[in-house]
């Protein structure tokens, strides 16, 4: 047998947590790493820490990037917004102006590398946006960002606007080096995390993003009962029922440990300094009060390139973990009919019965932001939506999770078994209680801060950075989660 060339990914070295990876190297850890970009240690979260900078063809940019970090730029918005920080933020968005359109075709080649630039040309973006003077009717993105940064999205096939990932996945250092040499243990490294970029370089803005790693990392153990649990479903004997029940009550207990790590980010961001400092940032155009439009100057000077129809912001909502969860647990059925785009109540919303047979799950499809220079089109459900915004990896694992030809609902509804159907329901109970701390989370983080700059003065209900009724729609998404149990059969 003729041996594989040297550079074929199956010849090349294991990368480990421990040692920077060389940019472009793909992750060979494991199959579901090199087919879904799912590492078994962690899980959404790549295996080592991010890349930190972009070689040095690509300078230009982390140095605008870092330039308005270290300047401190102020928001537009901000009431008390002194003429020196208004002076300080113009200058560096005419830095901005002034840059070259930088080549992306080096960067192709490497996902480590797009993935680096889709971060820190959305990062630029939105300081470029959200310190641009609000008496300017309609925010338009210089060239030298346009050009490249939807050059980038369509290779990694991302809206051109910071997502989950941006912030979360592939925001985090190790603060100090791994407890083990051995292996990346999860549980272990909980808090030996930092983030690499943060608009205000505050406390509050790191732990906000690292709750959301954390939970993550602690999620890497239910993907691996997701697994045995569809092995057993395989088998589909009165032993791997047997097992299945323990699984489901592991998962269940998985999930409680995501809920206090989702509770925990009181201990470290105060909900004023999130509301007024931190949330700003990274709206995205559906999230503008003003209904200002983004508009890509530059567009034409490559003509492959089409105008942005998705500007929503970073949401939880965009986080496969949960998505995943929902997706194997069929709690999707239910919990993804909730709201459409911007809000507003489905057709199926309210009507679920806590049976799955005949319901239809809800189409991935593009859905356009409110605040888009493009037509509209055909609204979806937002969970379904915010799929968009997930690396496209990701979303070829909840396709290839949604395809299962065994779906643990439908064998328990079909199973004789009081005990597996009790085991199923603490699954999607405790989910449902994830959700209940999420509710608590936003209204202490948005609805209570909100209502005097908003309600007080008439402009209605506040806005989630991915468009929507906040309040609302996360309590409209627990509520059809507790439709899922299935309860006693009667």
């Amino acid at each position: 047998m003729d041996p594989l060339p040297a550079a074929h990914f199956l010849n090349l070295p294991r990368p480990d947590a421990f040692v920077p990876a060389n940019a472009g190297r793909p992750d060979t850890s494991t199959l579901a790493a090199h087919d879904f970009d799912v590492d078994t240690r962690t899980g959404f979260m790549p295996p080592q820490p991010p890349l930190a900078r972009l070689p040095a063809a690509w300078e230009p940019w982390e140095a605008v990037l870092e330039d308005a970090i270290h300047s401190h730029l102020q928001l537009a918005d901000r009431l008390d917004l002194a003429d020196k920080h208004a002076a300080e933020s113009e200058r560096w968005r005419n830095t901005v102006r002034e840059l070259p359109i930088l080549p992306t075709a080096d960067l192709i080649a490497s996902e480590v590398l797009l993935r680096r630039a889709h971060h820190v040309l959305a990062w630029v973006m939105h300081f470029y946006v959200h310190t641009t003077p609000l008496a300017i009717r309609n925010i338009r993105i210089p060239p030298p960002v346009t050009v490249p940064l939807l050059q980038v999205c369509a290779q990694l096939q991302l809206p051109p606007v910071l997502t989950y990932s941006d912030d979360v996945l592939y925001n985090w250092a190790f603060k100090a080096p791994p407890a083990s040499n051995i292996m990346f243990a999860p549980k272990a490294e909980l808090h030996n995390l930092r983030c690499l970029t943060l608009f205000t370089g505050t406390r509050d803005e790191e732990e906000f993003y690292l709750s959301s790693a954390r939970i993550e990392l602690r999620g890497v153990e239910a993907l691996s009962l997701m697994r045995s649990i569809m092995d057993e479903a395989f088998v589909g004997d009165h032993i791997a029922h047997r097992r299945i029940t323990t699984y489901l009550h592991v998962l269940a207990g998985v999930i409680k440990d995501m809920q206090k790590l989702l509770a925990d980010v009181r201990d470290g961001c105060d909900p004023s300094v999130f509301y007024n400092e931190i949330r700003p940032w990274f709206k995205g155009a559906d999230s503008d009060t003003l209904g200002r439009k983004w508009i890509f100057d530059g567009i034409a000077l490559d003509p492959t390139l089409e105008e942005p129809k998705e500007l929503s912001g970073p949401s939880a909502g965009q986080s496969s973990m949960i998505h995943a969860l929902d997706i194997f647990l069929g709690v999707d059925q239910y919990s993804h009919s909730n709201f459409h785009a911007h809000g507003r109540p489905s057709a199926s919303m309210g009507k679920t019965s806590g049976k799955s047979e005949g319901t239809a799950r809800s189409p991935v499809a593009p859905g356009t932001s409110a605040f888009s220079s493009a037509p509209p089109q055909p609204q979806v459900p937002f969970l379904t939506r915010m799929q968009q915004y997930m690396p496209r990896h990701h979303r070829a694992f909840l396709r290839h999770l949604q395809a299962n030809p065994r779906p643990v609902r439908t064998l328990v509804e079909q199973a004789d078994d009081a005990l597996l159907r009790e085991a199923y329901d603490a699954a999607v109970t405790a989910l449902k209680e994830f959700r209940d701390e999420h509710v608590r989370i936003v209204a202490l983080y948005i609805l209570i801060p909100s209502r005097r700059a908003h309600v007080q003065e008439g402009k209605g209900a506040p806005l989630g950075t991915g468009g929507t009724d906040a309040f609302e729609f996360v309590k409209g998404v627990r509520d059809q989660t507790a439709g899922a149990l299935l309860g006693n059969r009667g």
